[in-house]
């Protein structure tokens, strides 16, 4: 069962940093990621969204690519391929982009926004699905950031080792 944490960080781009030290440690094999999102407003209190995985242009280019082959099938039937290449590659790739703006892959879009809405201007937050973590070799790690918890689905126990590391940050910085 996949975990969620959400982190919130002072700093515009300290999320992004927080998502790769993960991603390196996935390599590592101290985490496995199975979706994020990072979300920052800037110091005039826009916000933004960074998903990990974009399905609409992958939606575009799979549906592109199948309806670009089909096309030219169909179009062999009717002694013009290219047309039906080119036709059927634009058909798909729309349906691709409209299927990959209506679904919705891991973490809920309207989650993530209501809680992207509470961060303050200049800052960041880190949503995260995680399948599997090493909690004892990854906490050290993000101890070296200054976050607060918003939200997780870890166990109480898990979630207050994650505020402990997140405030040891604090307490050296200070």
């Amino acid at each position: 069962m996949s975990e969620l944490v959400c982190i919130a960080f002072k700093g515009r781009h300290t999320a992004d940093q927080v998502l790769n030290d993960l991603r390196s440690m996935q390599k590592a094999h101290l985490v496995d990621l199975e979706d994020s999102c990072v979300v920052s407003r800037d110091a005039e209190g826009k916000l933004h969204l960074k998903q990990a995985v974009n399905l609409v242009g992958t939606g575009a280019l799979s549906g592109g690519t199948w309806g670009a082959l089909w096309g030219a099938l169909v179009g062999i039937l009717f002694m013009n391929p290219l047309a039906g290449l080119v036709i059927g590659a634009a058909a798909g790739a729309g349906a691709g982009a409209l299927s990959g703006a209506l679904g919705d892959y891991g973490i809920d879009d309207d989650f993530i926004k209501s809680l992207g809405e509470q961060i303050g201007p200049d800052s960041s937050a880190l949503f995260v699905l995680l399948r599997k973590v090493t909690l004892d070799k990854v906490m050290p790690e993000l101890g070296k950031y200054e976050g607060t918890v918003m939200s997780t689905s870890l166990s109480n126990e898990q979630e207050q080792q994650l505020r402990e590391a997140l405030a040891r940050h604090t307490a050296s910085a200070a």
